[in-house]
């Protein structure tokens, strides 16, 4: 249950970062009330994680998550550039969390 907290916190962390982009610096307050409101869930449920996963894990996951999921929604949703080595570092944060889970499993 724990590590699928993490993985919610995660997307809510992906979820934040999109609604602070569409707020235009909280120009759009709906938006920046949003971008905060997800911010404190993905904070939840990053704490509650926290009950059996090592600290260090647990952030470098969560970070990865949002990462790459914001990398990803700039290229597909903010026309920001897919360069190779663009995605060639997110393959790299990919793998760094992938083999995080691994060896704490």
């Amino acid at each position: 249950m724990n590590w699928f907290l993490l993985f919610i916190a995660g997307l809510f962390e992906i979820g934040w970062v999109y609604a602070l982009k569409t707020s235009d610096n909280f120009a759009n307050l709906k938006y920046g009330m949003l971008a905060v409101f997800l911010l404190v869930l993905s904070m939840a449920c990053l704490s509650l994680s926290l009950r059996s996963i090592p600290v260090g894990t647990a952030y470098a996951i969560w970070t990865g998550i949002g990462a790459v999921g914001a990398a990803v929604l700039g290229i597909m949703l903010f026309s920001e550039p897919a360069t190779a080595v663009r995605m060639a570092c997110i393959s790299l944060i990919v793998a760094g969390v992938v083999g995080l889970k691994l060896s704490a499993a």
